[in-house]
């Protein structure tokens, strides 16, 4: 554990030990962890799980999961490193994965990348400054007959042009604006029925 645990403190604003017991995510992390009755098989399951509740891999949380599933703190850190959509630092609200494999990287992926800079002043590995948008890439998704290939917020975007993948951005982030304001809208209906 030391590993991790160091490594939380190395982290700027790092807080060390597990996470706080009135977190709200920890009941989810504890409901995951008995879904699949703490066996050291389902980490990768859990990871996942852990990603989605937190948005990332926090040293604390990795350490927490290792001491559950009684595995070696090395292993849990040595699988989380292993695969590309873990994520040790917390993502901005919306992710463009870029693929950078052998079969994007010849079909176009440096361009991809350059016209999500260009187009939302993010560099590759970065998160915009409003947190608004993540720039990350992948050494291979496994879709190399659909190259250049990216994901956005997840989502696909196959045989992609830089137009093609800043058009599915826009998409995405406006979709999240619009079920925004229709929770902002729905909230101050009631509060005018009340």
């Amino acid at each position: 554990m030391s590993a991790l645990r160091s490594a939380a403190t190395a982290a700027p604003g790092a807080a060390a030990g597990p996470p706080p017991a009135d977190d709200p995510r920890v009941a989810l992390l504890t409901t995951q962890l008995k879904k699949v009755r703490y066996r050291a098989d389902a980490l990768i399951d859990v990871l996942h799980a852990v990603q989605d509740i937190y948005g990332y891999l926090s040293p604390e949380v990795l350490t927490t999961v290792a001491e559950a599933l009684q595995l070696p703190p090395s292993r849990v850190l040595g699988v989380a490193t292993f695969y590309h959509l873990f994520s040790f630092e917390a993502r901005g609200d919306h992710t463009c994965t870029v693929c950078t494999g052998t079969a994007c990287f010849v079909k176009g992926a440096d361009a991809l990348m350059a016209g999500v800079t260009e187009a939302y002043g993010v560099a590759q590995g970065a998160t915009r400054e409003d947190g608004a948008l993540s720039l990350l890439e992948a050494r291979c998704i496994g879709s190399c007959g659909l190259a250049p290939v990216a994901l956005v917020d997840g989502a696909v975007v196959a045989k992609a042009t830089p137009d093609a993948l800043i058009a599915a951005i826009r998409s995405a982030m406006e979709a999240s604006v619009s079920a925004e304001d229709a929770v902002r809208e729905a909230a101050a209906d009631e509060g005018g029925a009340a």
